[in-house]
């Protein structure tokens, strides 16, 4: 018997990582074996339906044929050359990405990921302003990098580095008075999240977004837009930024950008690319051949597949038929939703989870996150109404204390 458990231990990966990563994550109660479409298969044969896309990253599901070919296409034929060489791979991505962003961009600067992506837009910013002072929203997220930590809301709980980069203050939420008085002249820029993921797939208000870009333009502070969350489709425009109807000065983009393979971009103006010459930034993996495929495959899917058009289709649907059960409002925009609960999101989770249903929590305890593929089909949502449907109403003070 204890052989046999000692077997079974070894085996098990949740148990190996711990034994030799550091335990940093808190991790879900299965381990996939495999995925396709918008399901997990686990090692002991569950199918899961992900509605999480693991942090709004698996934009067109698992084990899309598009994406795959691109992949192996690429790895076989040159899997990695640094940036000391121009590809036209790299070139094919840069076009593309830029032809579906808003039109003032015109620049390209390939990373790895969104932390990186802003770290890089915050330098920039301060280099061509040659200013000190960088504002952020309150309860926004921007990454765990040294500046990109400096910008986020309440770092300073695991911040870690004995001092930030510049000076940081941070804009109440939707305050656009206070946005007239906090930008002036000597501001680098403003960084935010048209729609706030960590924080519960918050959506600024128009009026805020706006107000922003006024008074950057007035002070000549840049507007930094933070769509690492938000791009390449989630919100059912290419960037969030497009619907609101705004320019941003330079967009950050991550997540769903290579469908699954690490990557991110800095998009800027001309005006901003023009202030940078030779060894000013550098990335030895950004802008990587198999990177560049896979975004040239998920811009392809999205565009082919119609599905911009599929976001909005189901975004929709879920507003219309999901608060039921314990969701009592949806907030956010697209497949980056926010389901307020009437009590903690992580009991929600879990009850989904035991109907095979996979969701993520926020930084708001009662906010439940969808953050599906934009592949999601119509019955998918047809399930999470059922399954939310079938959890039971909260207990009262009085249930409860009798229990």
């Amino acid at each position: 018997m204890v052989a046999q458990e000692n077997q079974l231990a070894a085996s098990d990966p949740r148990i190996r990582e711990a034994a030799t990563t550091l335990q940093v994550y808190g991790q879900l109660p299965f381990v996939p074996e495999y995925a396709e479409g918008c399901h997990i298969v686990t090692s002991d044969g569950r199918r899961i339906l992900d509605l999480y896309g693991g942090h709004a990253v698996a934009a067109l599901g698992y084990a899309h044929p598009r994406l795959i070919k691109a992949i192996s296409d690429q790895s076989s034929k040159l899997i990695f050359q640094s940036n000391a060489v121009a590809l036209e791979v790299r070139a094919r991505a840069a076009e593309k990405l830029l032809a579906v962003a808003p039109a003032n961009l015109r620049r390209v600067f390939f990373v790895n990921s969104g932390a990186e992506a802003n770290e890089n837009a915050l330098r920039m910013a301060c280099v061509a302003t040659a200013r000190k002072k960088v504002l952020a929203i309150s309860h926004g997220f921007h990454g765990r990098t040294a500046a990109a930590a400096a910008v986020t809301w309440n770092s300073e709980q695991w911040y870690g580095f004995p001092q930030r980069p510049f000076d940081v203050d941070f804009i109440p939420r939707d305050d656009c008075d206070a946005v007239a008085t906090m930008i002036s002249d000597d501001i680098a820029a403003v960084i935010v999240e048209p729609v706030q993921g960590v924080a519960g797939a918050y959506d600024l208000s128009m009026d805020f977004l706006k107000a922003l870009r006024a008074a950057t333009s007035k002070h000549g502070a840049l507007l930094i837009v933070d769509e690492v969350q938000t791009g390449i489709g989630r919100t059912g425009q290419y960037f969030a930024t497009q619907a609101y109807g705004i320019e941003p000065d330079i967009l950050t983009s991550a997540k769903a950008l290579g469908g699954g393979i690490p990557c991110g971009a800095v998009l800027c103006n001309d005006d901003i690319a023009n202030r940078f010459g030779r060894g000013d930034l550098g990335s030895t993996f950004g802008g990587g051949p198999v990177a560049a495929a896979a975004m040239i495959a998920v811009l392809d899917s999205i565009k082919a597949e119609k599905l911009l058009h599929n976001v909005r289709q189901r975004e929709m649907q879920i507003r219309e038929h999901c608060v039921v059960g314990p969701v009592r409002m949806i907030q956010g925009m697209g497949l980056l939703l926010g389901l307020v609960c009437d009590r903690p999101a992580v009991d929600v989770r879990d009850a989904l989870l035991e109907q095979d249903i996979l969701t993520g929590t926020s930084a708001d305890p009662n906010v439940l996150r969808v953050l599906a593929p934009l592949i999601l089909e119509a019955n998918h949502v047809d399930q999470l109404e059922r399954a939310l449907a079938s959890i039971s109403p909260t207990m009262t003070a009085h249930e409860r204390n009798r229990r």
